[in-house]
């Protein structure tokens, strides 16, 4: 499944470009120190952070997207970051259970 797929099976709302990669898994934190120490390239994260330090973290595991959960507005810097490393972010209003539950069901297993 693609970072494309999962906008339109998910029903994400995408902040940014789609950076239309691969997905391998998903990865639930909300700590910056957690996925970078267990999330995997190819992964989803999904978190409630929204500072710039998600798209630096998430830049250095080479994830696939970011899902920011319980409709968070994402500052624009942290958007023009995720662009500058061609990373997309999608918003959501539901939780981060809800979430993986949904990617679960789509056949993105958990990592880590």
């Amino acid at each position: 499944m693609t970072v494309k797929d999962v906008e339109a099976k998910m029903g994400f709302r995408a902040l940014n470009k789609i950076y239309d990669k691969e997905i391998d898994g998903a990865f639930v934190s909300d700590m910056v120190s957690d996925v970078m120490a267990g999330a995997q390239a190819g992964n989803v994260w999904v978190t409630v952070q929204t500072h710039k330090n998600i798209i630096a973290a998430a830049n250095l595991v080479d994830v696939a997207a970011v899902v920011v959960v319980r409709g968070k507005k994402v500052p624009e810097d942290t958007i023009q970051m995720a662009d500058r490393v061609g990373l997309t972010v999608f918003g959501t209003d539901m939780n981060s259970y809800q979430v993986a539950v949904k990617l679960y069901e789509a056949g993105i297993k958990p990592s880590g």
